[in-house]
């Protein structure tokens, strides 16, 4: 998932970052909530992680502005404030979820699987679509009796598609998707991983799921599946 990371402590921001980029995830980390105000109107994010005080705009604020907009991915907060008056300040102002610092990083992790279940293709610890199915934790690829284990890179590229699957998503969106703020990918980097990636499917025999429609962009197909 593409995660926006709002903490303004960096003692605590750099480990949570370094822990959710390892499991996986695309990670913009900021310290500001005025530059995450801003970064919500950027990107798209499938999850906010937010610290509740933060400079200027407070997660709070964030997420009522974010829910406010339309925007339905979840939130999880970040807070030292434990009352059950907080707490339930903080889930009616829209939050998914509440975790309460210090933070442990396995909890953590925990809360942001719970909270990617909601994707409508999760199956248990997978993302499943037709007969392919992605396992989060490992990383492996498989259909019918073949696997094959991914990359971080082609893993994280096969799970933005299996999430959008039949839509044309550009080459912009895709790379807004998978690479974070201040490093963006060398100009063929993203035909280069298509490219691995679709080697990886033809030892699944599915190479043909992930087209590329010429002018526009790249979608993962099950129509055209073998």
């Amino acid at each position: 998932m593409r995660i926006l990371l709002v903490e303004d402590d960096i003692a605590q921001l750099e480990p949570l970052q370094t822990a959710l980029s390892q499991a996986g995830h695309i990670v913009d980390g900021l310290e500001n909530g005025a530059i995450a105000q801003w970064a919500i109107t950027q990107r798209d994010y499938d999850l906010l992680i937010l610290d509740w005080m933060l400079p200027e705009i407070s997660g709070l604020d964030l997420c009522r502005q974010y829910r406010k907009a339309g925007k339905t991915s979840p939130v999880l907060m970040l807070t030292a404030k434990d009352t059950t008056g907080e707490k339930v300040t903080g889930l009616d102002a829209g939050a998914d979820d509440y975790l309460v610092k210090p933070t442990d990083l396995f909890e953590l992790l925990a809360r942001v699987r719970a909270l990617s279940r909601r994707s409508p293709v999760w199956q248990g610890e997978k993302l499943q679509l037709e007969d392919l199915q992605l396992h989060i934790s490992t990383q492996i690829v498989e259909r019918g009796a073949a696997k094959v284990e991914l990359s971080t890179r082609e893993f994280q590229l096969l799970e933005y598609l299996m999430r959008h699957p039949y839509q044309i998503l550009s080459r912009t969106q895709i790379e807004q998707a998978l690479w974070e703020w201040g490093s963006e990918p060398e100009s063929n980097a993203m035909t280069t991983l298509v490219r691995r990636l679709r080697q990886r499917l033809q030892l699944l025999n599915a190479a043909d799921w992930l087209e590329t429609i010429y002018g526009m962009g790249y979608r993962l197909n099950p129509d055209r599946k073998n």
